[in-house]
């Protein structure tokens, strides 16, 4: 497989919608464009087993998707699906905007501050309201850091290095 056939997770279902096979999508990025841009999608079961399927359509709905597959019209179709991870190949995804990142790219850096200290290693992302929270997890103290411009001073994918001008307090915590 080549990078460009890379498997990018992109949301997970969640349940059911209707009784017409429709499934309730929760999206890891937010937004809907990469999904509604794909004219196919794999679906990783919890066993571990890919599969792609044809999208039909993909819609917002309560601060989620609703995502429609070709070849299913009845719930009894796709109640095996809850749970499922959704997959785009890395080609089917929009190029990032400078100063834009996969959290895929970002996960694993090393994360330092403008003083030189080093914090640990990104390990996971979360979204909130306003901006995403990196959570960078040293040898002994696990620390939250706002994906804003005001803290996140460089990042260099290909040194794998992430440096933080961290607020006032903002190490304390």
């Amino acid at each position: 497989m080549t990078d460009q056939d890379e498997l990018i997770p992109v949301g997970k279902i969640i349940g059911t919608h209707g009784i017409k096979g429709a499934l309730k999508v929760h999206s890891y990025s937010g937004t809907i464009t990469s999904l509604q841009s794909a004219k196919t999608a794999f679906l990783r079961g919890k066993d571990g087993t890919l599969r792609e399927y044809v999208v039909k359509s993909v819609s917002a709905h309560a601060g989620g998707f609703i995502l429609i597959l070709d070849d299913f019209s009845d719930i009894n179709q796709v109640l095996f699906m809850t749970g499922s991870e959704i997959c785009l190949k890395l080609s089917q995804l929009p190029v990032p905007d400078e100063d834009e990142y996969y959290w895929r790219d970002l996960i694993g850096l090393t994360v330092h501050t403008d003083q030189g200290i080093e914090l640990g290693t990104l390990v996971d992302i979360f979204e909130t309201g306003s901006s995403d929270i990196y959570v960078v997890r040293g040898s002994s103290k696990e620390y939250l850091i706002p994906a804003i411009a005001d803290v996140i001073a460089h990042i260099d994918i290909p040194g794998k290095k992430m440096i933080i001008t961290p607020l006032d307090g903002l190490l304390d915590l």
